[in-house]
């Protein structure tokens, strides 16, 4: 079996397995104020070969007004979608987005929440891929469709587990959302501005070098090491607005080879969505 991908792959990499059986591409870009955005950017081109997946449809659960903008997709949903698409157990399955991996890496999640390992997500995305020199394609590509068996894996927790943490050493929770929105300004997609108290940030932008791939795995180590201050990755949970780029720091992590933090799947949409929860603002 050839090599296998678990956290980034590179551009050139990619390209030298396009044509490989054992390998599944999905194209994940989004655009959360432009609800069509992916499908009519997929269909104007991408990678070859590479199937479309839609956050709100394919990689989400049904919206209840009190479990997030995002909640989690029924697994067994999702892993019959992905097998339709030929991702059997032993598939090497790529993401990619044109969004610096934010929603790239909430497949990258999902995946390994099913079970699967063998998955990763394209290091500066569509814009790294057009600056190898690499092409597009309009074509729609056939499915094999495989069999995947699901292994529901640990590694989320919900509101009741974070607010029975809070303030104790046992959960260091970690917010990817942007500065000021952590703040609680410039809140524009959810209802409540603010952050889940004791919180620290980590903007996930900050997981990237300016050309949009990741920092480093060196860089990243450094950086989340500070960040934890001695503290057992384990005993993070990372959550953002709603459990999406929440994972682009989850995949920072395993990059920088500190596994096992875990995601608050409702993160602050779903957290504020209950007046009775607390809710701080400022810095952290």
């Amino acid at each position: 079996m050839n090599a296998s991908y678990a956290t980034l792959i590179g551009a050139l990499e990619l390209a030298q397995h396009l044509k490989d059986p054992d390998w599944v591409i999905f194209d994940c870009r989004f655009d959360l104020a432009n609800r069509s955005f992916g499908a009519d950017a997929y269909s104007r081109g991408h990678l070859p070969g590479a199937f479309y997946l839609d956050l709100e449809d394919d990689l989400s659960g049904p919206k209840t007004g009190r479990n997030g903008r995002h909640p989690l997709p029924d697994p067994a949903k999702l892993a019959a979608r992905l097998a339709a698409c030929g991702v059997g157990n032993q598939t090497q399955v790529v993401a990619y987005d044109d969004a610096a991996g934010m929603f790239a890496a909430r497949l990258w999640w999902l995946l390994r929440w099913l079970g699967h390992h063998r998955v990763a997500v394209l290091d500066g995305g569509l814009q790294a891929w057009c600056r190898s020199g690499q092409t597009l394609s309009t074509e729609e590509p056939q499915a094999r469709p495989a069999t995947f068996t699901l292994a529901l894996q640990p590694g989320r927790v919900d509101a009741d587990y974070v607010l029975a943490h809070l303030g104790k050493p046992d959960m260091m929770l970690i917010d990817a959302r942007s500065p000021d929105r952590f703040r609680g300004e410039n809140e524009t997609l959810d209802p409540v501005g603010g952050h889940i108290p004791g919180a620290s940030n980590r903007f996930f932008r900050d997981n990237l070098a300016p050309d949009g791939c990741f920092k480093q795995a060196s860089l990243l180590r450094e950086e989340y090491g500070t960040l934890l201050k001695g503290r057992d990755p384990h005993r993070v949970v990372m959550q953002c607005g709603s459990a999406v780029t929440a994972c682009h720091n989850l995949l920072a992590m395993e990059t920088a080879g500190l596994p096992g933090a875990q995601l608050y799947a409702g993160s602050w949409s779903e957290w504020c969505s209950d007046p009775a929860r607390p809710v701080a603002t400022g810095a952290a």
